[in-house]
């Protein structure tokens, strides 16, 4: 597995490739790595469930003949899952599963062999569709799997927080809760009583006297300055704005 440190965007997409060819998933991994995209390169199904499991994936490059691996089967199990992009990898001789796969529901395929040029224009091309607002709020909020801000990734699956150069920062069930209740309503001044809410919406067991103590403890694992935040401010008399952009996956 394959996971490249981003150096570009803020929120670089996060691609999963499955393919059997370590030539090919090396070669995939280096290039869109280097075109601003997060990349977790993997050999077989298996692998690619596990992964699509712990992460937050934005799109999912599918070679159709994995040894021993159906891979329309696949396609059909990940679209089942979420809906998630897949671009689907596959021979020149395969029009017949080219078809089915996109009856299954996947939203592109790149013929072999490739220019990883064109692979990358087509996964563009994907992910520019799928971030249309009307497509965005058509999902339901209990969909969501992630926030990113900043460079950062807040997994609401996996209840896991990622910095942005990949090391896991542990968070408190509190500290978790008030966060995703920051991200889901970002750039928004918030009341101590409008966090509580929010909060309550993640299982929190967040009161009122805590909040100010749980807001201190998350500015000292966000902020490079904790003593003059920019992300999580305070607003006087009214409450907190998280002043990030909030990017929400589904």
């Amino acid at each position: 597995m394959q996971e490249p440190v981003p150096t570009g965007p803020v929120n670089p997409p996060h691609i999963l490739v499955v393919d059997d060819d370590p030539a090919l998933r090396e070669l995939l991994a280096g290039y869109l790595g280097d075109n601003e995209c997060r990349v977790t390169a993997v050999a077989d199904g298996r692998a690619l469930f596990e992964a699509f499991d712990r992460e937050a994936i934005d799109l999912v490059v599918l070679d159709l003949r994995l040894p021993g691996e159906d891979g329309l089967m696949l396609a059909r199990r990940l679209r089942e899952r979420a809906p998630v992009p897949i671009v689907l990898l596959t021979g020149k001789a395969e029009e017949a599963d080219r078809v089915m796969g996109l009856e299954l529901g996947a939203d592109d395929y790149v013929t072999k062999p490739f220019s990883p040029r064109e692979l990358l224009a087509r996964i563009r091309a994907v992910l520019r569709r799928y971030r249309l607002p009307a497509q965005v709020a058509a999902v339901r909020d209990e969909q969501r799997r992630a926030f990113r801000f900043a460079g950062w990734e807040l997994n609401l699956r996996t209840r896991r927080l990622s910095a942005p150069d990949g090391r896991r920062i542990e968070l408190s069930n509190q500290e978790f809760n008030l966060l995703a209740a920051l991200c889901a309503a970002p750039q928004r001044v918030l009341s101590r009583d409008q966090l509580l809410d929010l909060s309550r919406l993640h299982g929190a067991e967040v009161y009122d006297r805590t909040i100010d103590v749980q807001i201190l403890r998350l500015r000292r694992k966000l902020e490079a300055n904790p003593s003059q935040p920019a992300l999580i401010l305070t607003e006087r008399g009214a409450g907190y704005l998280f002043a990030a952009p909030v990017e929400t996956l589904y």
